[in-house]
């Protein structure tokens, strides 16, 4: 069983908390990010454990990350934007107590939009120990418009990103992501039945990314 850790960083708004799970003789690195926080978001969230279970299970260090204003983590909401840089400092110091083995970088709704957004930021990157991530896994990826006047202009993303979405997701419309990742030619796994939250459906999600990694 992992031991599970609550950390504190140091962030630009103030206090960022971390659950931080590491592994021994760990393989990799996956940072996990949560949903939107104005509609009760947590680190906790049932598809954010999942996703951080699954990568445990392939020997990563896993980080969940709480975003602005929810739990022990300071600030204010800022649509992405400041969230993407409190997940770069999640990032360098995963990296500075970890070290330079492969990052994997996960996100829910929410969470997948800012992923997006922190993985564009590492490949621009030129800094020491900042490299690109190795893969994406997005669930339930905020895409386009979404009632609640919120729109999203998720990032491109490698050809190998994992991207699973639900057929009934009454959040995010599964027309949105399809449209965002057609002319990037990017499969979606789409789960028959799953809503926004992959009620009864999380072992397929864990299913999928373990499938996507077997040789």
């Amino acid at each position: 069983m992992s031991r599970h850790e609550r950390v504190l960083l140091d962030g630009p708004a103030g206090k960022i908390e971390v659950f931080v799970e590491p592994q021994e003789a760990a393989t990799g690195i996956a940072i996990v990010a949560h949903p939107h926080p104005l509609f009760g978001g947590t680190a906790d969230n049932k598809v954010v454990t999942t996703l951080a279970k699954a990568f445990r299970e392939l020997g990563c260090h896993t980080l969940r990350p709480s975003f602005r204003g929810v739990g022990g983590s300071e600030g204010a909401h800022d649509r992405g934007i400041a969230e993407t840089d409190d997940l770069l400092l999640v990032h360098d110091y995963a990296r500075e107590r970890f070290g330079d083995v492969p990052l994997y970088l996960a996100g829910f709704s929410f969470g997948a939009y800012v992923v997006t957004r922190l993985a564009d930021r590492l490949r621009k990157s030129a800094m020491a120990r900042r490299h690109p991530a190795r893969r994406l896994v997005l669930v339930g990826t905020a895409a386009g418009f979404i009632e609640g006047d919120r729109k999203y202009e998720t990032e491109t993303v490698a050809s190998d990103t994992i991207v699973i979405h639900g057929s009934e997701d009454e959040t995010v419309p599964l027309a949105n992501v399809l449209k965002w990742a057609e002319p990037l030619e990017l499969p979606v796994t789409v789960i028959p039945g799953a809503d926004h939250f992959f009620h009864r459906r999380l072992h397929l999600i864990r299913k999928i990314i373990h499938d996507a990694w077997k040789p």
